[in-house]
């Protein structure tokens, strides 16, 4: 398992401050972010956070997955690599 985890479901109005005391609890987070919508400016309910070891992003894993925040369930999994979607071109002309 590595050590950055994926988290889902997380209430719009939460900010990095919430997830960082939830998740500190079981180790030294080295970089939490949640995603932002460029359009809005809102969250999108999920975000990344990054422990200083496995043994401590597993712990968090375990405890976090399923619990409430907020009202809502968190959804706490390891992280996958982006996916390369490729070019997204744009922009010049078809002429």
């Amino acid at each position: 398992m590595g050590n950055k985890l994926y988290v889902g479901n997380i209430a719009y109005e939460d900010d990095r401050d919430m997830l960082n005391e939830a998740f500190s609890r079981y180790g030294t987070i080295t970089d939490c972010t949640i995603i932002i919508d460029r359009e809005t400016g809102r969250s999108k309910g999920f975000g990344f956070v990054e422990m200083s070891s496995d043994a401590e992003a597993q712990a968090a894993l375990e405890a976090l997955d399923g619990f409430e925040m907020e009202g809502r369930e968190l959804r706490v999994s390891e992280a996958r690599p982006r996916e390369d979607r490729g070019s997204r071109g744009g922009g010049g002309s078809r002429y």
